[in-house]
């Protein structure tokens, strides 16, 4: 995970990212990443899973 915070309280989950930061350009070059999960990943001890990703244009 690039600029991502992930955390659980009882069945709330909380997702953190700074909009700050930037990452360069997406593959495309259509985009500036700020934050990803790099595709779905498990909510930690959960089964649930999620997939986050933070971008502006380029």
């Amino acid at each position: 995970m690039k600029n991502v915070e992930m955390s659980v309280e009882g069945n709330i989950l909380t997702l953190k990212v700074d909009l700050t930061k930037e990452f360069g350009p997406s593959s495309s070059g259509k985009t500036i990443i700020i934050g990803t999960t790099e595709g779905n990943v498990t909510i930690p001890d959960r089964d649930e899973k999620v997939g986050l990703n933070v971008y502006r244009k380029a």
